[in-house]
């Protein structure tokens, strides 16, 4: 049996890891090679950075920061891959092959399409037969409306109007090796993962589903891992606040029956 992975997710706007909340408001915390550098030192599963920049402009170098930002996302990829040696995960904003190809060629090993693909899911396609399947993962953002998991792109902004569990299975039959499943309405609430959302995902296709969203506390991993079935569980804001956090998460998981490294 595949062991469960435990995912630290990075947000990046305009150079600078930010905390999210409701996708809205976002709060500078750090320079993304030394976040990088730390989660290397605690040995992480994997590592997820998501360009969440709305301009795609990388100019932040002012002296009122007192961190370093940065002037592009390959020079950030290019950074990163120098001081981590655990398997990385990019994505924001791709919508070309081309795109796909600078990531991976500045050190991606995975990258996530979330807008790109559902506007042209000839994209999931072409990107899993060039790369592989085990390249490509599919992020989607999600509300509930009216009790159903509706698919957002666009940052969150715009209702496409589908349900999550459509959208996940055409994207299995188009050659997707991953779904990233994170919900809107939980991100940065630290009120649990969305379990019921999670679990018919994860039942409802091959695929492996990673789950995104609410985390507040260590037990929450443990409640998602035990009673969804999702291949991973990923977070963003309990790592960056909690003092030696993965570690100490991947402890507790360990010893409530979770099946982790």
């Amino acid at each position: 049996m595949l062991k469960t992975r435990l995912i630290p997710v990075l947000y990046i706007m305009n150079g600078l890891i930010v905390r999210s909340e409701g996708f809205s408001y976002h709060q500078n915390i750090g320079n993304v090679i030394n976040e990088a550098s730390r989660y290397n030192e605690w040995d992480v599963d994997e590592l997820i950075y998501i360009d969440i920049s709305r301009t795609g402009e990388y100019d932040l170098r002012r002296d009122d920061l007192a961190v370093k930002s940065y002037s592009s996302i390959e020079e950030i990829i290019q950074k990163i891959s120098k001081v981590c040696f655990m398997p990385l995960t990019f994505g924001g904003g791709i919508r070309s092959l081309d795109q796909i190809d600078m990531f991976i060629r500045s050190g991606a090993d995975k990258v996530t399409l979330n807008t790109g693909a559902f506007e042209n899911p000839r994209l999931i396609n072409k990107a899993s037969l060039k790369y592989g399947a085990q390249c490509i993962v599919i992020s989607i953002d999600y509300r509930i409306i009216d009790s159903t998991p509706i698919v957002f792109t666009q940052f969150g902004q715009h209702n496409t109007q589908m349900a999550v569990y459509d959208w996940i299975k055409q994207c299995e039959d188009l050659g997707a090796g991953e779904i990233f499943l994170n919900s809107i309405d939980r991100d940065g609430k630290a009120d649990g993962y969305d379990e019921e959302t999670m679990r018919r995902a994860a039942e409802s296709i091959k695929l492996p589903v990673i789950a995104c969203g609410g985390a507040g506390d260590f037990y929450d991993f443990v409640d998602l891992v035990l009673e969804t079935g999702v291949a991973a569980a990923a977070a963003g804001n309990i790592f960056h606040f909690t003092e030696n956090s993965y570690p100490r998460a991947k402890k507790l998981m360990k010893k409530e029956g979770c099946n982790v490294r």
